[in-house]
């Protein structure tokens, strides 16, 4: 993760704390350059996609998928099946709940210890500020690499060590989640009071005593908050997990998917959309209200859940640490290691890498015009009963489309379109066009409306004064989310590849069957360079427009 995600982060991430309406946005003669280069990079992916041999569309499809949407009007609600996916509901919610419960505590030890403020890079002579500075980057480099790989990669290799455990699911969340929500953790701390903090130190308190005392009692509320959003983001990466063997709701899915039981995929659907409300709701209301009360509720809540979740999975928590587990361990490394390439060699590695990529940015350019446009119509800011009714019908799109994971989206495009990169492209976008739709929403909302009422009252027509006085403040922002979710998007490709869609991850699924890991480790650093290279683009598209 690297900066904003949800409207709530805006309040840690991104250049300084950003608490306040977003400015005034500008395009200067960078910023054409890099909207032409998109442009050009998008017309390309897609129009080597349509000159390829062979067809795109498979018409056989089409059928079966009017057949799955009829289904919706019937979903499978026979009591059998309604206790399987109760318990099913359960094991994703514990997946969630014991993974983000052990991301958070280790994303806080983690996260104290690669704060500038806990290494007091600033501070000191120029030498020992020198050792400080490189001893903070090397921690924070440390963390790369956890967060760097997928859920699902993670899931997948820890299956080969654990087997068919309940601990495979918690810790493929746990540890990607973790070295996440230290760096959050480390910039929630660095902005937090400095001057307690410092004065404190001047009197000869230690570190550890200063942040207890003079920093997390002003961070609490923030920490809380983005733990909560990170559970909301744990509970779809346990669908996904499910998906690739760890149980749960995602199993469920795949197994009526491939009996092509369209009723159960529907309740099952019906089930992620109410669950993801929930926690929609509670997490929103965290976030904007935020208050010691429902700070502390929350905690409660959240350790009630955990000791519920613990019962139900009865995790064998001796096996991490036995001696076949050990065992198992250095046989995968040593497998992993050293990296191999694929059995095409370089060629098919270059050639995934470069339809990965092609993936990501045609995902990313779909959803971030759907969700610009639909956020308009999202956005709670009043209006008669005509415009509060497509408002709540355009927050249910919303919902409904992030709820579902990438790889249900996937399978859903396989009916209309052949195994290759354009299903999933469609399948990240149509996921991230939920996630950007509501971030994009939040924006408008918040918006400083003054600049537009002046125009309106002026006499200016309503296009005009929506197009000069709404539209410059929320570029800024809605660029800068569209350009994260191009990051993720580009680590999504892993999900969607597993189910056939194309790209890197594809390329993993096959070297997985295969047992090969080596290749697997070469893929996934393959990814991780990738992700890097995004990361570079982003932070140069965003400074050459501020």
């Amino acid at each position: 993760m690297t900066r904003g995600d949800v409207a709530a982060l805006t309040r840690w991430e991104g250049p300084g704390r950003v608490r306040g309406r977003p400015g005034r946005w500008r395009v200067p003669g960078a910023g054409r350059i890099w909207a032409g280069a998109w442009l050009l990079a998008v017309a390309w992916s897609v129009s080597s996609w349509v000159a390829e041999d062979g067809p795109l569309v498979n018409t056989r499809g089409w059928p079966m998928f009017a057949d799955f949407f009829m289904a919706a009007l019937r979903p499978e609600l026979s009591r059998d099946f309604l206790a399987r996916m109760a318990e099913a509901t359960l094991t994703t919610l514990s997946y969630a709940v014991l993974g983000t419960l052990l991301a958070v505590a280790g994303g806080l030890v983690a996260g104290v210890f690669t704060s500038e403020t806990w290494w007091g890079a600033g501070s000191g002579s120029r030498s020992r500020r020198a050792v400080r500075r490189t001893g903070w980057l090397f921690t924070r480099l440390g963390l790369a690499l956890p967060r760097g790989i997928h859920e699902a990669v993670w899931a997948l290799l820890l299956l080969s060590v654990l087997g068919r455990d309940p601990l495979v699911g918690v810790l493929a969340i746990a540890i990607p989640f973790g070295a996440i929500t230290a760096k959050v953790y480390a910039e929630i701390i660095d902005e937090s009071a400095r001057g307690p903090f410092e004065s404190l130190r001047a009197t000869g308190a230690g570190r550890g005593t200063a942040l207890l005392y003079a920093v997390f009692p002003i961070a609490l509320p923030d920490l809380a908050s983005y733990a909560f959003y990170r559970f909301e983001c744990a509970v779809r990466s346990a669908v996904i997990l499910g998906m690739v063997g760890a149980g749960g709701i995602g199993f469920e899915l795949v197994l009526s998917f491939s009996g092509a039981r369209h009723s159960e995929v529907w309740t099952q659907v019906f089930v992620l959309v109410l669950l993801g409300a929930v926690v929609d709701r509670w997490g929103a209301g965290l976030r904007r209200s935020g208050g010691w009360m429902r700070v502390s509720g929350s905690v409660l809540l959240a350790a009630g859940l955990a000791v519920a979740a613990l019962v139900h999975l009865g995790p064998d928590l001796a096996r991490v640490f036995s001696a076949r587990t050990a065992g198992l361990l250095t046989g995968l490394v040593d497998e992993l290691w050293p990296p191999a390439l694929p059995a095409g060699g370089w060629s098919l590695l270059v050639a995934d890498s470069v339809e990965t990529v092609q993936m990501s940015l045609v995902a990313a350019t779909l959803a971030g015009l759907t969700a610009v446009a639909t956020a308009f119509v999202a956005a709670r800011d009043g209006g008669g009963p005509v415009r509060r009714a497509a408002g709540a019908a355009a927050r249910w799109l919303l919902l409904f489309t992030r709820s579902l994971p990438p790889p249900v989206w996937a399978l859903l495009a396989l009916f209309l379109f052949l195994p290759g990169p354009l299903p999933g492209a469609l399948a990240l976008a149509a996921y991230n066009f939920g996630i950007l739709g509501r971030l994009c929403a939040e924006v408008v909302e918040n918006l400083d409306r003054r600049a537009h009422d002046q125009l309106v009252a002026s006499g200016a027509p309503a296009l005009s004064a929506f197009a000069y006085g709404i539209v410059p403040p929320a570029g800024g922002r809605f660029l800068t989310y569209g350009l994260y979710r191009w990051e993720v998007a580009m680590r999504e490709t892993v999900v969607v590849g597993v189910v056939g869609a194309g790209g890197l991850g594809r390329l993993l699924e096959d070297q997985r069957v295969a047992f090969d890991y080596g290749g697997m480790a070469g893929t996934v650093l393959t990814l991780i360079v990738l992700s890097a290279l995004v990361d570079l683009v982003s932070t140069a598209v965003r400074r050459s427009l501020r």
